[in-house]
């Protein structure tokens, strides 16, 4: 696991008016994890509270922020300005699969060559059906029908 904080006392910070982060944490040192909203994710633990698969936020601070919403505060018994033992693991992001490591396997697979005598619209039409798919398993389902389909024309 890498663990962006571990066993670490931090503030639980009360921000009127703020939305779903009117109760929050900021994470030290995590400006140097890269994302959007949506794309970092974490799971750990406050207090004996455990978090799942949760956003972390981006801030023109620089560190992110962690909302903690009433559920897990009256988990927890805290409000704002009560300090919480912390300890959060970075969920490793999915990598976006790349347009050389789809053409890699189509070598692997002996369909390359087929692939590269496609027109250029219908080698764009595959790569980006293949890279728009957000669900990995969806990807790799995608990309064996297309070796499928490319091996029967060898």
């Amino acid at each position: 696991m890498d663990y962006i904080i571990k066993n670490e006392k931090l503030k639980l910070i009360y921000e009127s008016g703020n939305g779903a982060w009117t109760y929050h944490l900021r994470i030290p040192n995590s400006e140097h994890i890269e994302g959007k909203w949506g794309e970092i994710k974490v799971s750990g633990s406050i207090d004996d509270y455990k978090l799942e698969s949760r956003n972390l936020a981006p801030t023109k601070e620089g560190d992110k922020i962690l909302s903690i919403n009433n559920e897990i505060r009256t988990a927890i018994n805290k409000k704002g300005g009560d300090t919480v033992n912390v300890s959060l693991y970075l969920i490793s992001k999915k990598e976006e699969i790349t347009e050389k490591e789809i053409l890699d396997t189509f070598k692997e697979s002996n369909v390359l060559d087929v692939f590269k005598k496609l027109s250029e619209l219908e080698k764009k039409e595959i790569l980006d059906n293949i890279i728009s798919q957000k669900i990995e398993e969806k990807q790799i389902t995608i990309i064996i029908k297309y070796i499928d389909q490319l091996s029967k024309t060898v």
